[in-house]
């Protein structure tokens, strides 16, 4: 984090205030200490850094029991006509309009 602020020019302190932080917490992030997950969030945001967390968090897989679920209604096969097309009307003849 602080190469981050480094290149943005920015001091401890700057940053502290831009994040509404304290200088101690922006020290203790950087030294890699803990801290209270919204002083992290705050600072990450004044640094423009936030969205960079979503890939830390992996897409969920789709569990077995889904899995399977799934994989039974996969198209096997396909289906013989429908019954509307079976149960058609007799062949219209020319002399049916007569």
């Amino acid at each position: 984090m602080a190469r981050h602020r480094l290149n943005r020019n920015l001091t401890q302190a700057a940053l502290a205030a831009q994040a509404g932080v304290s200088t101690p917490t922006v020290q203790r992030i950087e030294q890699g200490n803990s801290t209270q997950a919204a002083n992290l969030l705050r600072i990450l945001r004044a640094l423009k850094l936030l969205e960079n967390l979503e890939a830390l968090i992996p897409e969920p897989a789709v569990s077995p029991i889904q899995q399977a679920r799934l994989r039974g209604r996969v198209r096997q096969r396909a289906s013989s006509p429908s019954s509307a097309l079976r149960e058609r009307s007799p062949e219209w003849r020319w002399e049916d309009d007569a």
